[in-house]
């Protein structure tokens, strides 16, 4: 195979990669921002951070990847918390951080004005 062809496939994957992990962190601080409101509490800076990244079998039997993020809370703008979650893709697999205080915050839908 020519080089410029193997280098136009490694870029090209290399793009897909970046440009997944950018859609993984995007997802994550909507969902961290989601937590926050409805736990009533202030996510810091708008942002995560990711804090792992590992090869898994999905459901359906192919390889995909799990990564893990980090983003820091505030109850009263005085104090930081950290809170941890993590994509399997898109899907959230697993949280621990700010919850309302009647009970767990429901991802799937917008919370409900009672």
């Amino acid at each position: 195979m020519p080089t410029l062809l193997i280098l136009m496939i490694l870029a090209a994957m290399s793009f897909a990669f970046w440009s997944a992990s950018r859609a993984a962190a995007e997802r994550a601080i909507h969902l961290g921002g989601e937590a926050c409101r409805a736990a009533g509490v202030q996510l810091i800076d708008q942002t995560v951070h990711a804090t792992g990244l590992r090869l898994i079998r999905r459901e359906d039997g192919w390889l995909g990847f799990e990564r893990s993020f980090r983003f820091e809370y505030s109850e009263d703008g005085m104090d930081r918390h950290i809170a941890r979650l993590v994509l399997r893709g898109h899907r959230l697999v697993s949280f621990s951080g700010p919850v309302r205080a009647t009970g767990v915050v429901d991802f799937r839908q917008p919370p409900q004005d009672g």
